[in-house]
């Protein structure tokens, strides 16, 4: 088939790099346009339009899918179907309608669960032993189109959300690619998703990311590790935002009362309404990211030191 990919973030790579390889003819990419980034702020193109022009692939940068021009180019590359991974703009049934075989989305979550933007997130916060990938053929309905293929995966206890991420991105590419040729050959028909397990996953905000340390450990760890890499977990010290990296729950240590911190000599653990959470890696305000002990030993906390709290209060 002739194909069109869409997709924008680096987590798309693999699923391009494995069409790329494939028996289907690549004939151009879809994403979102130049954003500034840098203290510099300059313009840089997305790792999906960079590996494009690797590949020699036209790309096309559309502000919004519903631009006139950007549908009249993507009808002259002519695409039999247009797979799509984190591409980042939603599609008019105007565009939907250009691909005799539509749209086919990879999802990192199995369908009809955690339909929405964060679904690798959502799945560790809410403590799920099992997520994967889902393919379907999008409609104008968020995550609701019928579905192509499935893979699982199971959540190691350490995993945050960019490994658990990571993993899913290289299943899922073969999971994308032998999507398409069931759709080229006509072995594989879209079946329509279960009615019920519908949830949802919003798109977690820096706010949200704000260490809770009133919640039970289990609650901190998860929060902390679905928010890891980004928004990036957080929490206050004098006013001041605070990094928080992945932590442990370490039922040995001497209750804390929420939010206190207490400094040994290799290791900084915090309370929480349960079991103390043994801190990974900080990165203050300004600084690196560094052990957590390291961090303590240059900070010099005082004994009394409470992560959360105003410094008025």
């Amino acid at each position: 088939m002739r194909i069109v990919f869409a997709g924008t973030p680096e987590v798309a790579l693999p699923a391009l790099d494995a069409i790329a390889d494939s028996d289907h003819e690549l004939v151009g990419v879809v994403t979102r346009p130049d954003a500034p980034a840098g203290r510099g702020r300059r313009l840089v193109p997305s790792p999906v339009a960079v590996r494009a022009e690797e590949l020699g692939v036209p790309v096309l940068k559309p502000e919004h899918p519903r631009d006139p021009d950007f549908q009249a180019a993507l009808r002259e590359l002519a695409p039999d179907c247009c797979p799509v991974v984190a591409y980042g703009a939603l599609l008019p049934q105007s565009a939907l309608d250009i691909p005799r075989h539509g749209w086919v989305n990879l999802h990192f979550s199995v369908l009809p669960a955690w339909r929405g933007a964060a679904p690798v997130q959502h799945a560790l916060w809410a403590g799920d032993e099992i997520t994967g990938a889902t393919t379907f053929r999008i409609v104008k309905a968020l995550d609701a189109g019928p579905t192509y293929g499935v893979m699982t995966e199971r959540i190691k206890p350490t995993d945050t959300a960019g490994d658990l991420l990571a993993r899913l991105a290289e299943g899922g590419a073969g999971l994308l690619v032998s999507t398409l040729d069931g759709i080229a050959d006509g072995s594989l028909e879209a079946r329509p998703q279960p009615a019920d397990g519908v949830s949802y996953a919003n798109k977690i905000l820096v706010d949200d990311a704000r260490v809770d340390w009133t919640e039970p450990a289990v609650a901190v760890d998860r929060r902390i590790r679905a928010c890891t890499p980004g928004p990036g977990a957080w929490t206050t010290l004098d006013g001041e935002r605070v990094k928080i990296g992945p932590v442990s729950v370490d039922a040995d240590h001497e209750p804390l009362a929420p939010g206190r911190v207490a400094v040994s000599k290799n290791a900084v653990h915090v309370g929480t309404a349960t079991a103390p959470v043994r801190l990974g890696e900080v990165k203050a305000f300004g600084k690196k990211l560094m052990n957590a002990a390291d961090w303590a030993r240059g900070v010099r906390l005082p004994e009394e030191t409470r992560f959360g709290e105003d410094p008025a209060s």
